[in-house]
């Protein structure tokens, strides 16, 4: 009797459907997509103007917010720019980013088909549009491109663990992990470079919203384990690391960061060949006498890299920066030959070639006053070296020999 007396009251709302995340009433919230409650952990962004999703939020305020179930027809695609008057195209282009703010689960091809070729097509209008723009993007574009970017590309990486050994990195045997949601992520990917990239792109304002926090998320994407991230990755960086001056400590520090980590401690990082590239780069632009903090850097974590079991994976370029190194300054050779003297294999036949190939690159940068520093240890290396059996170590280190002998 109690139960039925009861049920006559109207239900008391929840706490959670009051109000959406932003303190408006949940019936003024228009519709999302069917596929947008599907995606995988993540919601649209209600729109705070009345636009499309994702609209007024700022990078900083958190992950996409829940809205109520509805249908897909509030999922279209907006006018093309072609279709609107000059005064209005930043109005619809912050309109088409809160759009993309909407991720999906691509774990399934046949989930919210529609709204992902929606989604798609408005990325490439997105990334046509900043190609060609002619005038200077004014503060809320660069806000919400890079929340948009932010919200698409920071997650958390889901891979399945190697076992730390050097089977784990045979290039040869494994294959690479790729994306499913690659289709969608390549063209955000695509846009973040041409908006970094682009004349109308101001620095000093673009700053407030590539901070360092962004920067720093922006290289935790480097473990990623699929080469199509990485190698965008790395482009994304050069030029983050070009036009931000602002973030060049803050980059340096962090490389240097993940060096130590990987070194000492997990063995385990799959973008360490594209971070010693870009770092190719800036060694090359470092300006004469070198501070001693790049010194330390060299000592540190550039050498101690020729420790790890996997440095096939990057040794191309571990090499590349120690020589350039060397060649910045010739009295560097005597300290970068003592350190490959220390993490010299013993039983790694492979890995001896590999450190051959490198002191062979360096001692061409040496001058004679810094070879003798070092000659004692590096003939005493190469004496043992050369009981080996194996064909190409003997040849290379016979070889690497009469160099050595040519410097005396």
């Amino acid at each position: 009797m109690i139960k039925q007396i009861l049920g006559r009251f109207p239900k008391k709302p929840s706490k959670s459907g009051d109000k959406d995340p932003i303190g408006r009433s949940g019936a003024s919230v228009s519709n999302p997509p069917r596929g947008a409650e599907r995606a995988s952990g993540h919601t649209p962004i209600i729109s705070s103007s009345g636009l499309s999703y994702g609209d007024g939020q700022h990078p900083g305020n958190g992950n996409n917010s829940r809205v109520n179930n509805g249908n897909s027809s509030a999922f279209e695609l907006l006018p093309g720019f072609k279709d609107v008057p000059n005064a209005e195209k930043n109005n619809l282009f912050v309109k088409k980013l809160n759009l993309c703010c909407v991720t999906f689960d691509f774990s399934d091809p046949t989930k919210s088909m529609k709204e992902k070729e929606v989604k798609r097509q408005t990325l490439l209008e997105l990334v046509d549009y900043v190609a060609s723009a002619n005038q200077k993007f004014p503060e809320i574009v660069m806000q919400e491109t890079t929340r948009m970017v932010s919200l698409n590309l920071f997650r958390t990486l889901t891979t399945p663990p190697r076992e730390n050994n050097i089977s784990a990195y045979d290039l040869d045997e494994d294959e690479p992990v790729m994306d499913p949601a690659w289709s969608h992520l390549q063209i955000v990917y695509e846009l973040f470079l041409r908006f970094i990239q682009s004349p109308e792109t101001d620095a000093k304002l673009a700053k407030r919203y590539i901070d360092h926090s962004f920067v720093l998320r922006l290289l935790d994407l480097f473990d990623s384990e699929d080469p199509r991230e990485r190698e965008y990755l790395k482009m994304i960086l050069h030029r983050v690391y070009g036009k931000f001056m602002v973030h060049r400590p803050v980059i340096r520090k962090a490389i240097n960061n993940t060096f130590y980590q990987f070194i000492y401690e997990t063995e385990k990082h799959n973008g360490i060949a594209e971070l010693l590239e870009i770092l190719g780069s800036i060694i090359n632009g470092f300006a004469l006498p070198l501070k001693e903090e790049h010194k330390l850097f060299l000592i540190r974590a550039l050498i101690p890299l020729h420790k790890p079991k996997c440095i096939a994976m990057y040794h191309q370029q571990l090499s590349y920066c120690i020589t350039q190194f060397v060649e910045k300054d010739c009295k560097l050779s005597d300290t970068v030959i003592r350190g490959l003297l220390k993490y010299w294999p013993i039983t790694n036949s492979n890995k001896e070639v590999m450190f051959l190939g490198e002191l062979e690159e360096i001692l061409e940068a040496t001058q004679p006053a810094e070879f003798q520093k070092c000659m004692v240890p590096l003939f005493r290396q190469i004496a043992r070296c050369l009981n080996s059996s194996h064909f190409q170590l003997l040849r290379d280190h016979c070889f690497c020999g009469t160099m050595t002998i040519s410097r005396v």
